[in-house]
């Protein structure tokens, strides 16, 4: 088994949300939703957890789950700076953001230096990917987890998601697009927010890229590489420009790069309101008591 790290994007602001989201407590025990992200990490073989947060949050991170997770597992923290960019561009005046999850990803390239697994501290994924990720990375392959469609959705009118499409197990495109699910004809309708690309009518059941992704090493050469050229192409823009994953991952695919779609059965549970809480806590209830995970996780 190789070394294998797990990166946690814990820079988010949770503006709808009204605060820290990553850092709510959801789990009967006190338990934030990337405990559990951690847990089953840990579990299938990862070694190292890199947070990449933001200076506000970074000592709150380090006394709540970094002291529960101290001696089980190696731990670095990074700060997503905003001034950490390429030479020879300056951060609009205006600009608040952070730029993007490439450039959170980036910002982690001097913690990471084997095979990676990139999620979201906001987002419950289940166990299951992790087993699958574990093993992505193990054979040296590039993954996207794609969770069904249809389950991803919001009750609440439309939501963003990042399409699938393959052939064979293979990642041919990812395309942004707003989504939502027609009761009529049984489908998910879903705009490109390139408007360029048709709009689609899929099955409930297609893949959709929820930020669970695992990669070799050298993507960080990648990442290295293109932000200069992404900050080349939107220098007229930089008060709302970000540089994302899904942006890379689509060029390196263009390039030629395998990136496998590995289905999965578990649920995703995302926090983007405060109503969204009773859903998540019903779900650990129903799978702790499974026997998924233990009431306690530390």
């Amino acid at each position: 088994m190789k070394k294998k790290i797990l990166v946690i994007l814990a820079a988010g602001m949770g503006s709808r949300f009204g605060g820290p989201k990553q850092l709510y407590p959801v789990g009967p025990n006190g338990e934030f939703i990337m405990d559990y992200s951690i847990y089953s990490a840990i579990k299938y073989g990862f070694t190292k957890i890199v947070f990449v947060t933001r200076k506000e949050l970074l000592d709150d991170l380090k006394n709540t789950i970094g002291k529960r997770i101290n001696g089980k597992v190696e731990v670095s923290y990074v700060l997503q700076d905003i001034n950490n960019i390429p030479e020879g561009f300056t951060v609009p005046d205006e600009r608040v953001k952070p730029w993007g999850t490439a450039h959170a990803i980036y910002s982690a390239k001097d913690e990471v230096d084997s095979n990676f697994a990139v999620i979201t501290s906001d987002d419950f994924y289940g166990d299951e990917g992790f087993k699958d990720l574990s093993k992505a990375l193990d054979e040296d392959k590039c993954c996207v987890i794609g969770y069904k469609l249809g389950d991803t959705l919001s009750k609440n009118g439309t939501v963003k998601r990042g399409i699938i499409l393959s052939e064979n197990g293979v990642i041919k495109d990812i395309i942004e697009s707003s989504c939502y699910y027609d009761e009529n004809i049984k489908k998910v309708i879903c705009t490109p927010l390139d408007d360029t690309k048709p709009l689609m009518k899929l099955e409930p059941n297609n893949s959709v890229s929820m930020l669970m992704n695992g990669f070799t090493r050298d993507i960080m050469d990648v990442l290295e590489s293109e932000i200069v050229n992404q900050f080349n192409k939107n220098k007229d823009k930089l008060d709302t420009f970000e540089y994302m994953m899904p942006d890379i991952m689509a060029l390196e695919i263009k390039r030629g790069r395998t990136i496998l779609d590995i289905p999965t059965n578990s649920k995703w549970i995302g926090l983007t309101y405060k109503e969204d809480i009773e859903e998540l806590q019903k779900y650990l209830d129903k799978i702790i008591n499974e026997g998924i995970y233990p009431n306690k996780l530390w």
